[in-house]
């Protein structure tokens, strides 16, 4: 199992290159990466329409599914770990989180210069906080 979500994740931090440009017009070019908490909001929630819009999304919710896997590794339920954050149930849509990420972000712009999946970190113990009882189910 630990085998599949690294490789999904190597896999989809390998995908960089096909993603649309955070800063693109309605034209966008492939984006080479992305870097920033600002980058990835903006590919999040992109501001152009077409199949660059399209792509875009699609690397978002990659970046999220990969964040989300490898976070459920390092803290399984019932582990001996405290996770850093914890999900309600039901938990939301990866189109949901993509939104409310990069919603995050545009409130919190003194985060934007930091590395992409440290604003993603900030952005889910923010908004998922463990409670307790939270992180007593979790373990």
């Amino acid at each position: 199992m630990m085998k599949i979500a690294t490789a999904a994740l190597v896999l989809g931090l390998a995908a960089v290159p096909f993603a649309a440009s955070a800063q693109a017009p309605a034209t966008a070019t492939p984006v080479t990466q992305v870097q920033t908490t600002s980058d990835l909001a903006a590919v999040c929630d992109p501001g152009w329409s077409g199949i660059s819009r399209l792509e875009a999304i699609a690397y978002c919710q990659g970046y999220l599914t990969s964040f989300g896997q490898h976070h459920a590794l390092l803290y399984p339920r019932g582990g001996p770990g405290r996770p850093l954050f914890c999900l309600p149930d039901p938990s939301p849509t990866i189109a949901q989180s993509g939104v409310a990420f990069a919603a995050w972000a545009r409130e919190n712009p003194r985060h934007g210069s930091e590395p992409a999946l440290d604003g993603m970190l900030r952005w889910a113990q923010a908004t998922y906080p463990c409670t307790p009882a939270a992180s007593r189910r979790a373990r």
